[in-house]
């Protein structure tokens, strides 16, 4: 059975490293919203593009990406999953009550899903971490280039990437003014969303994201059931 993951929570609160991880092992596709929209915005043929230079300025800012724009990029591309048959793990969306609900005029993503998977089959989770906790974590992370992984530290930054032995780079995303933007972006209008979603009769599975990696991908498994099948 096809099944839907949205994984929850602020910057740094290591969305990214739990969906690697449940992807590996229970056959689960990763949509990563941010690092999606980040090649659109980067990509050498949009550089003049009017609507693109607006959002990557957003982008670039740690201000949210415009809900509708985001929404079609995201049925859009559900829609490819959907047909293959592939479960899907979500890391970013949705990130703004519209990309969730939509309106009168636009399917929201969760209304979207339903249809394409079954409401049954969507599952929540929220990673809980603190804002001292992700403004760290961000401010110590690098990325490589190749592989993607990210890689945290604590006094000397990594000058290639331990896995691949790549080059690494600091995200724009990660200098501390910017995730500030991000936290105060994420609490006001992507937090709302769980109490939406709690109306609509969705359980959120809410998962301390402080604890360490392996513990915190226990604990998911756990709360989904996955090992049942």
């Amino acid at each position: 059975m096809k099944k839907i993951i949205i994984l929850f929570g602020p910057p740094g609160s290591g969305k990214g490293t739990q969906a690697s991880l449940i992807a590996s092992n229970f056959n689960f596709s990763i949509f990563d919203t941010g690092k999606y929209i980040e090649q659109i915005v980067h990509a050498p043929e949009n550089l003049k593009n009017k609507n693109i230079r607006r959002e990557r300025e957003n982008f670039d800012s740690g201000i949210l990406n415009s809900p509708f724009w985001v929404l079609n990029i995201l049925k859009e591309k559900t829609s490819v999953f959907s047909r293959a048959g592939l479960s899907i793990i979500f890391t970013g969306s949705p990130r703004t009550l519209y990309e969730a609900f939509g309106d009168s005029g636009q399917m929201g993503l969760v209304k979207f899903l339903e249809k394409s998977y079954g409401k049954k089959n969507i599952h929540f989770v929220y990673l809980n971490i603190s804002p001292e906790t992700s403004i760290w974590r961000n401010s110590h992370r690098k990325i490589c280039v190749t592989c993607s992984a990210p890689i945290l530290y604590k006094k000397r930054a990594p000058q290639v990437c331990p896995f691949c032995g790549s080059p690494v780079r600091q995200r724009s995303l990660d200098k501390p003014e910017i995730i500030k933007v991000r936290l105060k972006e994420y609490k006001e209008r992507t937090f709302p969303i769980i109490e939406r979603l709690k109306k609509a009769g969705y359980k959120i599975n809410f998962i301390d994201g402080e604890k360490p990696p392996y513990i915190i991908y226990k604990n998911i498994i756990s709360k989904l059931k996955l090992n049942d099948g």
